[in-house]
């Protein structure tokens, strides 16, 4: 299991309307090729970053298969328009637990 975690700023004041575009946007990653969830967290001290924790079976599944695919940019269509500045975006998996 690879965790893909995207650290979004979106710009302040539209917070809400970036969660409701993530909502909308939720079964274009479940229905990916190995994605087994996703969660969207937001930061208690910053209201406007965010963490974007998604669930995939291989780095591929990710960067190959769901980013080259029309899902992708519609995710982005979706939720671009409230990014601050470009995600960062890291690949992790569980190392103790």
């Amino acid at each position: 299991m690879v965790y893909e975690m995207a650290h979004i700023d979106v710009i302040r004041g539209r917070e809400a309307d970036f969660e409701a575009a993530v909502s909308k946007a939720v079964p274009l990653f479940t229905r990916a090729r190995g994605c087994s969830g996703v969660e969207l967290h937001r930061t208690v001290e910053q209201p406007n970053r965010y963490v974007l924790m998604v669930k995939w079976n291989t780095v591929d599944d990710h960067m190959v298969h769901f980013r080259e695919s029309a899902d992708f940019q519609e995710w982005r269509r979706l939720v671009g328009p409230f990014f601050e500045k470009p995600p960062v975006v890291n690949h992790t998996e569980v190392a103790v637990g």
